[in-house]
């Protein structure tokens, strides 16, 4: 049977015109009220796949201009400039009449992973997912939603902030996997980026929000089975 995962509900879009695309934001997706900038990346990701006819991001750099709570809201997307392989396009998510989000990205379709492909960046050493700690929430006394919509695993030295301690270093690693069992795809991969703990969270400074300004992702390739992180 045909199986609507909660991740792609999240991100849909209706186009209603010519690179303008309407969507929700909704409640469950977002940090103490503000919408996870990870899902707001997915979010125009999609649209941007729609208007090119491209299955995969190559390259996308989005810069935060404003917090986006859950309700209605545009996007409207521009190509720059389209080739045989590569579909270059501008984006921007609006609600009401201010522009919140602000894209660029490169799409086209990316290989999936062989044997023989050029890695310059090698994953982290993390222990098998089973042997990872479960995040259920950030430490503080409220639960988060948002990380409960994945099964997301903390690497056993990474994890002392769910514990209400530091570790003393700035590292967060570990494994990712939709709550519902989706597959994890290029998009997907948009959201991931921006879907960890901070690992500012296992030093000793004072706890407070971590705004996602800027964030880049490069895509290289179409990943398999759980992603480490």
């Amino acid at each position: 049977p045909f199986v609507t995962f909660a991740f792609d509900l999240a991100t849909a879009v209706t186009k209603s015109g010519e690179g303008r695309y309407n969507a929700s934001v909704l409640p469950g997706w977002d940090i103490n009220g503000n919408a996870n900038g990870g899902y707001l990346f997915a979010l125009a990701g999609r649209a941007m796949i729609d208007h090119s006819g491209r299955r995969d991001p190559f390259s996308v750099t989005a810069h935060y201009l404003a917090p986006v709570q859950a309700g209605p809201v545009h996007i409207e997307v521009d190509t720059v400039k389209t080739g045989r392989m590569v579909t270059t396009m501008n984006a921007s998510i609006v609600t009401g009449s201010r522009t919140a989000v602000r894209l660029l990205g490169a799409f086209g379709e990316t290989p999936d992973v062989t044997s023989n492909q050029l890695v310059t960046a090698m994953p982290p050493e993390v222990p098998p997912f089973e042997e990872c700690v479960k995040r259920h929430d950030d430490g503080n006394s409220f639960p988060i939603e948002f990380a409960r919509r994945f099964d997301s695993r903390i690497h056993p030295d990474d994890s002392a902030f769910l514990r209400g301690e530091t570790s003393g270093s700035a590292v967060m690693r570990g494994w990712f996997e939709f709550g519902d069992g989706r597959p994890i795809d290029t998009l997907g991969l948009l959201m991931i980026a921006d879907s960890f703990a901070p690992p500012v969270f296992n030093v000793d400074v004072p706890r407070g929000w971590v705004p996602t300004i800027e964030l880049t992702v490069h895509v290289r390739a179409v990943p398999v089975g759980p992603i480490r992180t």
